[in-house]
């Protein structure tokens, strides 16, 4: 049995959880998600918690178990606390804003980069010099996917000397040292 998939997943205080015609619905106070986990997953609720259930030994059943459990977490997690992803962007001039539900860049090129939130993702700008993005969302799903396309608008160069471009801030990129110098 999948160890993951068989762990039950707890119901938080504020958190509706429903499963009706094959769908799981989830609504907290970070938003509505809902999702349809493949026909041969049972989902249920039991008490305060949730369980996923798979028919058989069958090798599709059990490489589906574990992710539809994850899935199912994720979108109690989010429901509840929500997700957040980080963005840094480096170079010089290069700075962000966000302007009602648009987040404007200005990344180099001859023109504002100008790309629309979509519906349930919001952004922000924590530092003075605009250059450090905050995404969040209820759905990781549709926040990674976000966060994949603003980093794709001008991703951090394969130059190991200049570094320009927006990137995680979790991500480390290998930097090497410029000249030295005469001595």
């Amino acid at each position: 049995m999948s160890r993951i998939g068989k762990k039950p997943i707890a119901i938080p205080k504020g958190v509706k959880v429903a499963v009706a015609n094959g769908e799981v619905k989830v609504e907290g106070p970070k938003g509505k998600l809902s999702f349809k986990p493949h026909t041969a997953m049972k989902v249920s609720v039991e008490g305060t918690n949730i369980v996923v259930a798979r028919p058989d030994e069958e090798r599709l059943s059990k490489a589906l178990h574990g992710l539809t459990r994850t899935l199912v977490q994720n979108m109690v997690q989010g429901a509840e606390k929500g997700f957040t992803r980080e963005l840094d962007i480096q170079g010089v001039g290069y700075r962000a804003e966000v302007k009602g539900k648009e987040l404007h860049m200005t990344l180099g090129f001859s023109h504002p980069v100008v790309f629309k939130l979509p519906e349930g993702v919001t952004a922000q700008i924590t530092d003075d010099k605009k250059t450090h993005i905050i995404l969040g969302a209820a759905d990781n799903m549709l926040l990674g996917a976000t966060a994949a396309k603003v980093r794709s608008f001008r991703p951090v160069n394969k130059d190991p000397y200049g570094l320009k471009g927006v990137r995680y801030s979790t991500e480390k990129p290998r930097q090497k040292e410029g000249k030295s110098g005469a001595k």
